[in-house]
């Protein structure tokens, strides 16, 4: 079975994951710890790792049963077919997400265009393309993925 990208409603993604369960789907919605500050308090919160993405793991004709499912969009696609998740990615994030020495990505002297290996944090060992170097981040492309990364640095 392949895993395959779902594209959400904002902020339904942890709905979305918890209803597709119920039904007998099996998914995975990578979640993260933030500490999220308001002018009263700070909380600690779970949020997805993609905003609006969540994977699932099914055969090709059973697809559109998703689509009975609140908060689904439609499917991720690329290169005009459904994006497909090979199960070594799906490990390498659920791997990254539970190592406890998750370190912050930084990198220097990166140009746009430049091709990387990323060696730190949850996309250790994934290839990427420069897009966009600012002050303040660097966006790059997940060749893998086919996902986009903004890095911010100090």
């Amino acid at each position: 079975m392949n895993w395959y990208v779902v594209y959400t409603k904002p902020k339904w993604e942890k709905k979305v994951a918890e209803k597709l369960t119920q039904i007998g789907i099996e998914c995975y919605c990578p979640l993260i710890t933030q500490v999220k500050e308001w002018s009263d308090r700070k909380k600690k919160v779970e949020v997805p790792l993609f905003n609006s993405y969540v994977f699932v793991q099914l055969q090709d004709i059973d697809r559109n049963s998703v689509f009975q499912i609140a908060g689904v969009v439609r499917y991720l696609f690329w290169l005009g077919k459904p994006a497909i998740v090979r199960d070594e990615e799906i490990t390498v994030i659920k791997n990254s997400l539970n190592a406890s020495n998750i370190a912050d990505v930084s990198v220097t002297q990166i140009q746009v265009g430049d091709r990387i290996k990323l060696e730190k944090g949850v996309f250790s060992n994934q290839n990427a393309i420069v897009q966009e170097v600012s002050k303040t981040h660097y966006i790059l492309v997940l060749e893998s993925l086919g996902c986009v990364l903004k890095i911010k640095y100090k």
